[in-house]
């Protein structure tokens, strides 16, 4: 249950539960709140800081450049650490950050490998359900992994063909579309997780986690069928903040090693994992001449300069450009 937030409580360092209570009353998705953590440890050891008021904005600065001269990371990565570390100092400790001025990373930006929608398919014909399903929202759908495992049955509109997506990355939540060829694959796993759910319910459990805004506002919805995950872990486990038993979903590990196991059976030699289904996704709609905006508004994405990294990807052959050799 890695991505159910930890209770305040057990957080050994006063300062880091500070931190996480302050993070939370923003609002910000858990992943973001893990991933600003690790970067304000990050921080405060290489700073060694001892206590709190020793932190300054002024040491982002040098922190920032180790990570380009020593570790050379990325240009998101390093945003990224930005980002934790501008949130840390101006948005909670109030301090002046607008006079940062650091060694940016100059590292390539690497295109993202992308499966042909025949390589795509032998994967995907190469997974066992439910595993097979994961896949298939995955690119069909242009989910990323966890979004695919954190789905509720409420979430899938049969009628409507269509997924929502709650609290993606950024907490955003979004629609998009879901394939008619799975509508039966669909059916028939939402027909197991009910069947299961009834099961629970009578061996004394059949409650899902919820997160704790839901829960206050509809304490019953946590034993309903319509909040079960739609791809249920095999095995009753303990939440880790209620202490009661209850079934998760299947983790993200169990369905990127049968991904990986698959592109290796498929011989297919490209860096491929699970997030190559939702790179292909989004390079199939723009071949098919689907609007860019369109394109941003399914994946999820801030900013249409993420969702433009895809007209590379596409290349120029469908641009009509062709290569000299053609005319020989």
């Amino acid at each position: 249950m890695k991505d159910i937030p930890r209770a305040i409580s057990d957080i050994k360092s006063p300062f880091l539960a500070e931190v996480t209570t302050f993070i939370r009353t923003r609002g910000l998705a858990y992943s973001t709140e893990k991933a600003y953590l690790g970067w304000i440890k990050r921080f405060i050891l290489f700073s060694r800081y001892s206590q709190r008021e020793q932190i300054k904005a002024s040491d982002i600065k040098p922190f920032l450049e180790h990570l380009v001269i020593s570790k050379n990371v990325s240009p998101n990565t390093q945003k990224t650490a930005l980002n934790a570390l501008v949130f840390l100092c101006r948005e909670m400790l109030n301090q002046d950050t607008s006079s940062l001025n650091f060694k940016r990373s100059k590292r390539a930006t690497k295109l993202p490998e992308v499966f042909t929608h025949n390589e795509a398919m032998q994967v995907i014909a190469l997974l066992q359900y439910p595993h097979r399903l994961v896949a298939q929202l995955m690119y069909g759908s242009g989910l990323r992994v966890n979004e695919a495992l954190r789905l509720r049955i409420n979430d899938i509109d049969l009628d409507a063909q269509s997924v929502t997506i709650r609290n993606g990355k950024g907490n955003k939540d979004r629609k998009s579309l879901l394939s008619p060829h799975i509508i039966p694959d669909l059916e028939q796993q939402i027909a197991s997780v009910t069947m299961q759910h009834q099961l629970d319910t009578k061996n004394g459990f059949g409650e899902v986690y919820m997160p704790y805004a839901l829960q206050l506002k509809y304490p019953n919805h946590a034993k309903s069928t319509g909040w079960q995950y739609l791809f249920p872990a095999q095995n009753i486990s303990k939440d880790p903040r209620s202490n009661k038993r209850m079934r998760h979903h299947l983790t993200d590990r169990s369905v990127q090693l049968h991904v990986a196991s698959a592109v290796k059976e498929a011989k297919i030699l490209k860096k491929a994992n699970c997030h190559t289904f939702r790179h292909s996704f989004a390079t199939r709609l723009l071949e098919g001449g689907t609007d860019l905006r369109n394109i941003q508004e399914l994946l999820g994405h801030t900013d249409i300069k993420t969702t433009q990294i895809y007209t590379h990807v596409v290349g120029t052959h469908f641009s009509g450009v062709k290569s000299p050799l053609t005319k020989i």
